[in-house]
């Protein structure tokens, strides 16, 4: 029988949105200017969904951003399983492929966006290109992680039942390193979303990014909040899936 969790357990999550909207409070009644208070930040939002900025609802924003962080994550998450397990199965590919990421990865994705830029324009492609970078990286991280740090005595049980290299890689060393895996892929979603922001900021008539970019021209600090509150939202939302799906794939995991 599981033990119950104490009442207290569930409302701690109450007691910390509380003592936040406190401290907002707060910040609102001191520096009014800066920190807009919860009802000048409904109101705003209220009017930017009845006053479309830039001629585009507000929904087509977050779909546009949303459209552009899930390609490219989605790109960078098969392709960054794929390197990854490649980097931390094979010796050959981790002494070659494996050294320029080593060399690559410390980069930050914000470096790149001038020289992308340059190269491919202001278009659709270079913002995608931006966020697939920073989150690959993450992706391939966690992924060779986890297969190093698969038991050996899972293998040798593999090798004793006659298990070729290909399984071994595939039922025994995949398996064991899914729980990494996913880490990375929630911690991609996450970054995903803040690096959507800075590419939307060059050269974008839409997003949840040039939002914020208009809004600090404009000095519309509730502009600036609702949008935050709006990326907070999407991205839990989005790592709880990432979440329920580590659940349905990784069954045995607590």
């Amino acid at each position: 029988m599981k033990n119950k969790r104490p009442l207290w357990y569930y409302l701690l999550p109450l007691v910390s949105l509380v003592l936040v909207l406190v401290g907002w409070l707060y910040m609102a009644a001191a520096k009014p200017l800066l920190f807009p208070s919860p009802a000048e930040t409904w109101q705003r939002l209220i009017k930017l969904i009845e006053v479309p900025l830039a001629r585009v609802p507000l929904y087509q924003h977050i779909l546009i951003s949303l459209r552009r962080v899930l390609g490219a994550v989605t790109a960078a998450c098969v392709l960054g399983v794929i390197f990854g397990l490649l980097v931390g199965w094979s010796r050959t590919f981790r002494a070659t492929l494996g050294s320029i990421f080593e060399i690559l990865r410390p980069i930050p994705p914000i470096a790149w966006i001038p020289l992308i830029t340059v190269w491919l324009g202001i278009g659709e492609l270079p913002k995608m290109l931006i966020i697939f970078i920073g989150t690959f990286t993450i992706v391939v991280t966690n992924t060779y992680t986890g297969v190093a740090m698969v038991d050996p005595l899972t293998l040798s049980v593999g090798r004793v039942f006659g298990a070729s290299r290909r399984q071994l890689l595939m039922e025994f060393v995949l398996p064991a390193a899914l729980p990494a895996i996913f880490a990375g892929i929630r911690m991609a979603i996450g970054v995903g979303w803040a690096i959507v922001l800075a590419a939307e900021m060059v050269g974008a008539s839409a997003g949840v990014g040039f939002l914020i970019f208009r809004g600090n021209e404009l000095r519309d600090m509730p502009l600036i909040f609702v949008c935050m509150f709006i990326i907070g939202s999407i991205g839990a939302l989005l790592s709880a899936g990432a979440s329920w799906l580590e659940r349905r794939l990784c069954p045995w995991r607590p």
